[in-house]
């Protein structure tokens, strides 16, 4: 599924082309789309119509617009957008014609790029879009990339910071990991604890620090949780500058370009082939009801 890399390059792309923007219309072709809209505050539509975007901001793998009057006023709700497994969000010419896997499409008219037209497309229906309250920051920093407002929607207040976030707390972290017996990689993937790392770059950081994907998350002394960090961050600003990995077409861009991180993967998906650092062949072990892959050699699971 989409992870932060393959988010925030969506959120940049629309940037641009949203911030400003009026919605004139909107068009919901799949209702299960909006499972996650609560109908108690009003419909989608009525609530977003005639509405101004605001810079779209982003916290771990998810994204929303902020939305304000015609008059600029304090914006209170938020486009709330989730890509699930298969989500995208595609900028297109008035008149396109999508693939049948359009679920949701909003016509925007921006002050100097005229008309346009905004693509929810999702071929598993998983992801969804909505209206949310926006509600202040526990801690009073900025709700997430794209923006300086200690605001974040309700649904994604319970979601922790992701560790390219100024904000993030890596003391804090290191505390709630001395906390947790589990496996290293169960960790990384509790959005309640690190956002934005799914799958791949839990794999992908894991081979960089050299830690077994089992190594009970409290048996980490504060010197790995720093290595750990570190092969974080640079694995996820280098799959951003890489626009993502893309492993087909449901992995794209606002202009539906595909991104090129698949080609820099050391670990996942990369079973049977020697490993970059020692050589040894990398394996592929069930998680989870998904798969880790890791170099037996160099990410030995230790007392």
């Amino acid at each position: 599924m989409p992870e932060l890399p393959e988010v925030e390059v969506v959120r940049a792309g629309l940037a641009p082309a949203v911030t400003g923007a009026t919605i004139l219309g909107v068009e919901v072709f799949e209702p299960r789309s909006l499972r996650r809209h609560d109908p108690v505050a009003g419909g989608f539509e009525a609530l977003v119509t005639g509405r101004v975007m605001a810079t779209p901001v982003r916290r771990g793998k998810f994204l929303w617009i902020p939305l304000e009057d015609s008059t600029g006023v304090e914006p209170g709700r938020a486009i709330v957008a989730h890509l699930g497994m298969s989500g995208q969000i595609l900028l297109r010419e008035p008149g396109a014609v999508e693939n049948g896997l359009l679920r949701i499409r909003l016509h925007i008219e921006h002050p100097e790029l005229g008309e346009l037209w905004v693509h929810f497309v999702d071929q598993r229906i998983f992801g969804s879009m909505a209206v949310d309250t926006l509600v202040p920051t526990v801690d009073g920093a900025p709700g997430g990339r794209g923006t300086d407002k200690p605001l974040v929607p309700t649904q994604v207040s319970h979601i922790a910071r992701d560790p390219l976030d100024p904000a993030f707390d890596d003391a804090g972290f290191a505390r709630s990991l001395g906390k947790k017996k589990t496996g290293i990689k169960r960790a990384l993937l509790d959005q309640t604890l690190i956002s934005g790392i799914g799958n791949i770059y839990a794999d992908e950081a894991l081979w960089g620090a050299k830690l077994h994907y089992a190594q009970p998350a409290n048996s980490l002394s504060r010197a790995r949780i720093r290595t750990l960090l570190a092969e974080i961050r640079l694995v996820l600003t280098k799959a951003l500058a890489e626009g993502g990995t893309s492993f087909d077409a449901q992995y794209v861009n606002v202009n539906g370009a595909s991104g090129y991180f698949s080609h820099s993967l050391n670990a996942y998906g990369q079973q049977g082939r020697p490993c970059p650092r020692c050589g040894t062949l990398i394996v592929r072990e069930q998680f989870m009801n998904r798969s880790s892959h890791f170099c037996p050699h160099c990410q030995k699971l230790r007392a």
